[in-house]
């Protein structure tokens, strides 16, 4: 354990952004299940607000620098492609 008073303070500091980081990566983590779970479903309309939902998720994730903006893209077009797959199919 720590015993230099600045030590302490880093270590209360860690704790407290660990927290946070995990709450924000459990927050997108959920979007992006709820979202898989509405293409699944079939759920055009569903699945259209929930992508948008999750890519404000991630957008913000990316400012907080919980992801890297190349990961969140990737992310962002794989998911986009599976809700426009969705929704041409439907349409058809």
């Amino acid at each position: 354990m720590a015993n230099h008073v600045s030590a302490l303070k880093r270590v209360r500091q860690t704790k407290k952004k660990t927290a946070v980081n995990r709450a924000n990566k459990s927050r997108i983590r959920g979007s992006l299940r709820l979202l898989r779970e509405a293409l699944l479903k079939g759920d055009v309309a569903a699945a259209a607000e929930q992508y948008r939902s999750t890519v404000s998720s991630l957008d913000k994730s990316v400012q907080k620098g919980i992801l890297h903006k190349n990961t969140a893209s990737r992310y962002k077009s794989r998911l986009n492609a599976r809700v426009k797959a969705l929704s041409t199919a439907k349409a058809a």
